[in-house]
């Protein structure tokens, strides 16, 4: 080590900074979390996939057939990108959150917290184990759906955008929820009161145009909604609002909810004994 090193009191051994980011940390982080996840593929990829397969049977034979079209579609058509979205968010949310809980279960999120990480590297290297089991479960059942049903995406980018953009917020929910819980059934606690609601009454199921005017207006608070709403745009060419004020909409709320994740994690918020 040089003397130079020696005198300076901000220096870590094997920090590797290049510029403001220390991008060997940052990778390290991101390849530990996408990693962890591909260990357990069957749970973390398969089963999704599978879930996904159900809802589409169930839904389709016990209202399909009753249904009709919805917004020029059919059912089962209509349906396909909501519960692809939907599979995405929940997935997207489950890693992130329980990689902290596990740690802070387990008392090694201090291996963690203890290298020279900033709050931003610590979230952009969860977020992104998130994000690509999110991508990774929408190709998955993107592919199923079109091996199926021959739906092939009327905006493929469009749809990637959306499909990203909600595993990042979710991701980002995920950060903060597994920072608030420190037991596995507070987890299941935010999971099941916070996370499924936001799912299943986003328009995954239906058009927000049938809901009364109070839940119409409430809906449309709801940033999972323009999420939902824009991927079925982005693949089938049909949604109840403006894919671009959509995803505004969901930008601005994925920002907001990394920039209280980054705070956490700067202030040590519910991590530091």
């Amino acid at each position: 080590m040089s003397q130079t090193n020696l005198q300076n009191p901000s220096f870590h051994p094997g920090d590797r900074r290049f510029g403001a980011v220390n991008w060997l940390g940052l990778k390290t982080l991101a390849l530990r979390e996408i990693l962890r996840f591909l260990n357990v593929w069957t749970q973390t990829l398969l089963a999704p996939l599978v879930t996904a397969g159900l809802f589409m049977l169930i839904f389709t034979i016990a209202i399909g057939s009753k249904r009709g079209d919805v917004m020029g579609v059919d059912f089962a058509t209509f349906i396909a990108p909501g519960i692809l979205m939907m599979t995405v968010i929940q997935n997207a949310f489950a890693n992130t959150s329980s990689s902290l809980v596990i740690s802070k279960v387990q008392g090694n999120i201090v291996d963690t917290l203890m290298p020279p990480l900033s709050a931003f590297e610590l979230v952009v290297g969860y977020m992104a184990g998130g994000v690509v089991r999110g991508v990774i479960v929408a190709l998955a059942i993107g592919t199923a759906q079109w091996l199926v049903l021959g739906i092939v995406p009327a905006h493929p980018l469009v749809a990637l955008c959306f499909v990203i953009l909600g595993a990042a917020f979710l991701s980002a929910l995920g950060i903060l929820a597994g920072i608030i819980a420190n037991k596995f059934d507070q987890m299941a606690a935010i999971t099941n009161f916070v996370v499924t609601p936001l799912a299943f009454l986003s328009g995954t199921f239906y058009s927000v145009e049938a809901l009364p005017p109070i839940l119409y207006q409430i809906t449309h608070l709801n940033p999972v909604f323009y999420l939902i709403d824009g991927a079925r745009w982005g693949v089938i060419g049909v949604s109840d609002s403006n894919p671009a004020f959509g995803f505004a909409v969901a930008l601005a709320a994925t920002l907001a909810i990394c920039g209280l994740a980054w705070y956490w994690f700067k202030s040590g918020y519910r991590l530091k004994a």
